[in-house]
């Protein structure tokens, strides 16, 4: 029989799939980021064993990925309220509109919560800034109200899943 018809199984064919990028750089929680990572492995290993066999690499995946991400977990000081910095809850002005944002971990972001990494544009703009500081950011200016120690995330009720 010649190669061009033989196929051992279907899988051959698919895409690919590769482990979720990793970001470079330090891992940094705050306590209420370490505290869902380790939610979320703990729900992958509930997951895995009540999975079936197709289901499985999928998980498996998502488990190395979260499990990693737990091991390489750097949980921040608490921070001061002196200046922005990871942890921080910060009020600012941009725009002429008001909003809250909180830096947090690459896994913790939720930029629609007002949660940004503190790898973001905007957070590397506002750490080191106190209340009262104006920041260039890109065309605007971002004017730092108020910095309040992030007590949100050490435990907040509001918590939502990673992805």
């Amino acid at each position: 029989m010649s190669v061009a018809f033989r196929r051992d199984s279907d899988e051959e064919h698919l895409e690919p799939k590769f482990e979720r990028p990793i970001a470079n750089g330090p891992n940094l929680v705050t306590a209420r980021g370490l505290r869902l990572i380790r939610e979320r492995v703990a729900e992958l290993e509930a997951a895995l064993a009540a999975a079936d066999a197709h289901a499985r690499p999928a998980l498996e995946r998502e488990q190395r990925y979260w499990r990693t991400r737990l091991v390489t977990a750097v949980q921040a000081p608490p921070p001061g309220t002196d200046a922005v910095m990871f942890g921080s809850r910060v009020r600012v002005r941009m725009n002429g509109a008001e909003r809250v944002l909180e830096i947090v971990g690459g896994d913790e972001a939720d930029p629609a919560a007002g949660r940004i990494a503190f790898s973001a544009p905007l957070a590397r703009a506002l750490i080191g800034a106190g209340a009262g500081d104006e920041v260039a950011f890109g065309t605007a200016t971002v004017e730092v109200i108020e910095v309040v120690a992030d007590e949100g995330a050490v435990s907040a009720p509001d918590d939502l899943p990673l992805r």
